[in-house]
């Protein structure tokens, strides 16, 4: 299912999926926070959350501690997040024009320590290099995972699909579910997503919702970047991990980097 961007993000928090309202077979709650100079921005839900900064200049604080955060590029810088668990009072302040900050939540009873990510702690992958003749080339921003954070109850990433290229293929699925919110390089660009036997036109500021076991991939038209923030919620015995994609097995041949494709010859 693809939700539209009717209108422009408002400011303050535009919520859309919701652990306990709208899509709340997610299991998790996804929103944008808007802010103009000055404001601030304070969020004591007692939920696990993550605040990952997606433009502009902010101030973040936790228990007692400041840390400043800037960003001007999707494409050309890594993100700056903020993960903390229940119980912890966050304040988001914005120190310039304007801000943007991509807001996960999640349900989680462990009280782990508050982690500060710089772009520097990063990982950052390039995905598809070296098969498919680099037709499905992209770089994968992995946030945290059950890798570095395993007390955690989501992963949080982003991917920049690269201009006319596919990314999340083969096609495959996973036993969660998944969020993209995707935007375009040029703003008017597209990409299509496609969701089973479904393919839909995606646009800047559009979100898909993946539910449990969908086969997805995507591509970006010639011509235009589609950066994509992905979300995805642990299961109770069964993070998600690299392994937990599961290809097609009609397709999973194309991982094999000998493979042989059209018009290469034997």
């Amino acid at each position: 299912m693809i939700i539209r961007k009717e209108e422009p993000f408002g400011r303050g928090f535009t919520s859309i999926t919701e652990l306990d309202g709208k899509h709340s077979d997610m299991l998790l709650d996804f929103g944008l926070l808007e802010l103009a100079k000055g404001d601030v921005y304070t969020c004591t839900q007692q939920k696990e959350r993550a605040f990952m900064l997606m433009n502009g200049l902010v101030v973040y604080r936790w228990n007692g501690k400041r840390e400043k955060a800037g960003r001007k590029s999707l494409l050309e810088e890594n993100p700056w997040a903020l993960h903390v668990p229940q119980s912890v009072e966050v304040e988001v302040e914005c120190i310039s024009d304007e801000a943007e900050i991509c807001v996960e939540r999640a349900i989680n009873m462990d009280n782990f320590e508050p982690v500060y990510y710089r772009p520097d702690d990063i990982r950052s992958d390039m995905f598809g290099m070296g098969t498919m003749q680099e037709t499905s080339t992209r770089t994968v921003k992995t946030v945290f995972d059950a890798l570095n954070a395993p007390y955690s109850g989501m992963v949080l990433g982003e991917v920049i699909n690269h201009p006319g290229k596919w990314s999340s293929y083969p096609p495959h699925d996973h036993p969660q579910p998944e969020i993209y919110h995707y935007r375009l390089f040029p703003k008017q660009g597209f990409g299509i997503s496609i969701l089973e036997d479904e393919a839909f036109i995606v646009r800047d500021g559009d979100t898909a919702i993946l539910t449990p076991g969908k086969v997805h991939s995507q591509a970006a038209a010639p011509g235009y970047a589609m950066y994509y923030i992905w979300m995805i919620p642990h299961l109770e015995g069964n993070q998600f991990l690299p392994e937990s994609r599961i290809f097609r097995k009609e397709h999973a041949w194309l991982l094999d980097k000998s493979a042989v494709i059209w018009p290469d010859k034997e």
